[in-house]
């Protein structure tokens, strides 16, 4: 069953949604170290500060009944990369499997390639990481490398899979 969702400029009224769903291991475990575990407050506190007071109007939240849910961005890379950008995101654990990130990922490659000059959108995602990748393949994303055992997470190194889609 598809779920209805939205894509919208972040708010300070969503940290305390943002720090109920962000705050998860299951979530978490798939993202940077720049993306905390344990998600606290103060930690949502500064990514709302960064996102609102920086103006990035190419990242979203992902809104599911007046609830921000997850978070989509596009970032334009700059120097020789300028022609690409990578697409990052996540969303709650109660709403994977739903066709959410899906549907997202597709409007925000499409937003992407209609807003800047650029050739080529990529991301990255850990080589456990099956879900992410399945959503990249149903894009039309193709898996344009694999680093062996180069990102570690928890003590433990993983591969770094590198997905892309050009214009």
């Amino acid at each position: 069953m598809k779920i209805e969702f939205k894509l919208r400029p972040w708010n300070y009224g969503d940290l305390e949604n943002m720090v109920k769903y962000a705050n998860n291991w299951n979530v978490a475990k798939n993202m940077t170290d720049k993306f905390p575990f344990p998600y606290s407050e103060s930690d949502g506190r500064a990514f709302l500060e960064f996102s609102i007071k920086d103006n990035l109007d190419q990242l979203f939240a992902i809104e599911i009944d007046g609830q921000a849910v997850g978070s989509i961005g596009i970032h334009p890379q700059d120097g020789i990369q300028r022609k690409n950008a990578e697409l990052g995101y996540w969303l709650a654990e109660p709403f994977w499997g739903k066709g959410v990130i899906s549907n997202a990922v597709k409007q925000v490659v499409d937003f992407a390639f209609n807003t800047y000059d650029i050739n080529r959108v990529f991301a990255r995602t850990f080589g456990t990481n099956l879900a992410s990748q399945k959503v990249l393949e149903k894009n039309g994303f193709i898996l344009e490398g694999r680093f062996e055992k180069v990102i570690i997470k928890h003590n433990e190194y993983l591969d770094e899979l590198i997905y892309a889609i050009r214009r």
